[in-house]
């Protein structure tokens, strides 16, 4: 089953996915965010709820199954703390998330310039299936 699934990525191999997996794993992060034109870009349709996803470490190596549970999509100057929250990753302010957001985004995306009104699709999960022990 986990073969045919696609996968999910959270950011590059390296420190910053080995902490989104830690997270999600832990049951901490339960949402993400992406960019709209990074889907279209690559020609992928948006998840869908229901859809299963496999997780990936940093050595491409399937670590969860996860499931969509939600999907909303909504100009990035409406991201609702909430949202913020559920993501898991300690910001303490809209501001720094959107900071660090962008950072990422500006670094790993050829989206270009990001204002209030680019579509952010917020993805919410939940992990179905772990296929690692701890």
């Amino acid at each position: 089953m986990e073969q045919d699934l696609r996968s999910a990525e959270f950011g590059p191999p390296g420190p910053l996915r080995d902490q989104l997996v830690r997270l999600i794993l832990d049951g901490q992060k339960t949402v993400t965010s992406s960019l709209v034109s990074d889907y279209e870009i690559e020609g992928e349709a948006l998840p869908e709820p229901g859809e299963l996803d496999l997780l990936l470490d940093s050595n491409d190596r399937g670590v969860a199954v996860l499931e969509t549970v939600a999907i909303t999509v909504v100009p990035l100057g409406d991201i609702p703390w909430s949202h913020v929250v559920a993501e898991g990753e300690g910001h303490t302010s809209l501001d720094e998330w959107r900071r660090d957001h962008e950072g990422f985004w500006a670094a790993h995306s050829p989206i270009g310039r990001l204002d209030d009104s680019t579509p952010v699709v917020m993805q919410e999960f939940r992990v179905v299936k772990r296929l690692v022990a701890d």
